[in-house]
């Protein structure tokens, strides 16, 4: 049988740029083993198969693979598939939607409203807050994996941590936009980060003069994809750099908009609008936000 797919590109408002995703739209009989070889044919950071939800008060039941491996929650893969839902049970106006996706994190809670006939913004609450998970690696072990010298690691408060928000990340601040354009991860990658359940490093400075609240970042790791290494947008890192900034920003009670440039050494620019609620010190809720653009539907023989 045939099963309809669409391509989006994610984290952006302009088609070739951000992140692309595919999104198989008639899932519904493929078993995991079936939807890992899919992924793979794919070879994208990640493709999403939508099924039935379980609950009919939510829009769809997601599941989201890389090429190599299932993942519990990602950014991208939520955001794509709330704007191309948004797109299908949309009557062509702006008016937003808001519904539930079902991933294996939990319920996700989307909004989502459509910019074009092809393209929508969507923005979803986090499931499950960041959480640290041991204690980040030195300054030497980062730049040692990273390519970079050890004084290159950190700035003002910022240092290396560990946190995850479904997906567990090595969050290393580096000093400089040069510094971040200059990683190159080489023979220690994987000796340095390998006792993570998630290989991956999100390596993020501020942007001078950034209003507000800016930084740029870069996420390299394995398990992408055969010969990828780096991926130009990367919502479940963003969730999981919350928990850093909570650690090393100095931010007091409200509600925190911060921009997330990624993906701009590799030629895909993406931006991510990450919005952190905290009371009385804690944070209590967080959002991630972004826009999607199709640029290609057809169907899968398999």
């Amino acid at each position: 049988m045939s099963r309809r797919y669409a391509v989006l590109d994610v984290f952006t408002d302009t088609a070739l740029e951000g992140n692309p995703l595919a999104v198989v739209l008639d899932a519904q009989g493929l078993d995991t083993e079936a939807m890992q070889r899919i992924a793979r044919e794919f070879n994208l950071s990640e493709t999403v198969f939508l099924l039935p939800p379980e609950d009919s008060r939510h829009r769809a039941r997601v599941r989201i693979f890389t090429p190599m491996l299932e993942l519990p929650f990602a950014g991208h893969p939520t955001v794509g598939s709330a704007v191309l839902l948004a797109l299908k049970h949309g009557s062509g106006g702006a008016d937003a939607q808001a519904f539930g996706l079902e991933e294996t994190v939990g319920i996700v809670p989307c909004v989502a409203e459509l910019t074009g006939e092809r393209s929508g913004r969507a923005r979803f609450r986090l499931p499950k807050l960041p959480t640290p998970f041991g204690e980040g690696k030195s300054a030497a072990d980062c730049a040692m994996a990273l390519g970079l010298d050890p004084e290159d690691v950190g700035f003002d408060r910022h240092a290396p941590s560990r946190h995850t928000a479904g997906v567990p990340y090595d969050l290393v601040p580096v000093r400089s936009p040069e510094a971040l354009a200059r990683i190159a991860p080489g023979p220690h990658f994987e000796a340095v980060f390998s006792d993570s359940t998630h290989p991956a490093a999100y390596v993020y400075t501020r942007v001078p003069q950034g209003e507000g609240l800016a930084f740029r970042a870069r996420m390299v790791g394995t398990g992408l994809g055969a010969g990828v290494r780096e991926d130009p947008a990367t919502g479940s890192a963003a969730a999981a750099f919350a928990g850093a900034l909570m650690e090393h920003e100095p931010m007091g009670d409200g509600t925190h908009d911060v921009l997330i440039e990624q993906g701009v050494e590799m030629g895909r620019p993406s931006v991510i609008a990450l919005q952190l609620v905290i009371e009385t010190g804690a944070l209590v809720s967080a959002e991630i936000g972004g826009g999607a653009v199709v640029v290609a539907r057809g169907e899968l023989f398999a």
